[in-house]
């Protein structure tokens, strides 16, 4: 199963070209892409307007659903955040160290634009 990050859902439904949503495009029609619940969270409390809301929720509701949290989720994430501090990188987000914890544990690809968790692969086996 392949996990994509909140902000590449987040420039997806904005219309912005990059990489990551181009790659996006493509994965939805040819792989097994799932969605977690911190994600859902994150995308859908983005949209102003009911009916991109509506639209979104759909979209995202035929994918297949994963809880990311949960106990071996939490301390697992802890355990990384503090590797990270240690290893001298600053997390804005506790969201971000779960959802990458998750990612890492449980999906077999991880799609994701944020620096914080592009620099997990340099610091994680």
């Amino acid at each position: 199963m392949i996990l994509v990050d909140s902000s590449v859902w987040i420039d997806y439904f904005n219309g912005m070209r990059n990489w990551q949503t181009d790659l996006l495009d493509d994965l939805l029609s040819n792989d097994p892409v799932l969605i977690g619940d911190l994600i859902l969270a994150e995308v859908l409390q983005g949209f102003c307007s009911d009916d991109d809301f509506e639209v979104a929720k759909t979209c995202l509701n035929i994918l297949p659903f994963r809880k990311i949290g949960g106990y071996e989720i939490a301390l697992q994430s802890a355990q990384n955040y503090r590797l990270l501090r240690k290893k001298g990188v600053t997390v804005r987000k506790t969201i971000d160290v779960i959802i990458g914890t998750f990612a890492f544990l449980k999906a077999s690809r991880c799609y994701i634009m944020t620096v914080i968790l592009n620099q997990w692969y340099h610091i994680f086996p």
